[in-house]
């Protein structure tokens, strides 16, 4: 995978680039991180995802944690967390 180029669309001189992680092969076996943003719902959304993966594409269990607010980031003890017990992780917003 490439390079990704993001613009700050609030400063017209604000750019970075960044990397994406590597892709898992297949979801067998993996452990699934699921981030929600508290929009309503979400986690429901969420939730029927993992049950989903788990079933039918053999991940291994999933953990859902939330953010503050569905504008903030992810805080630092969740992506610690994700870190060591996830493989890959999905996140997801409601209505």
């Amino acid at each position: 995978m490439g390079t990704i180029r993001v613009f700050d669309p609030t400063n017209r001189n604000a750019e970075r680039e960044f990397r994406l992680a590597p892709r898992q092969g297949s979801l067998r076996g993996l452990r699934i991180g699921l981030v929600e943003n508290t929009k309503h719902n979400s986690s429901v959304m969420l939730l029927r995802i993992a049950a989903i993966l788990e079933k039918e594409f053999e991940a291994k269990s999933h953990i859902l944690r939330s953010k503050r607010t569905a504008g903030s980031p992810v805080d630092e003890k969740t992506i610690e967390e994700f870190r060591t017990a996830v493989d890959v992780a999905v996140a997801g917003i409601g209505d």
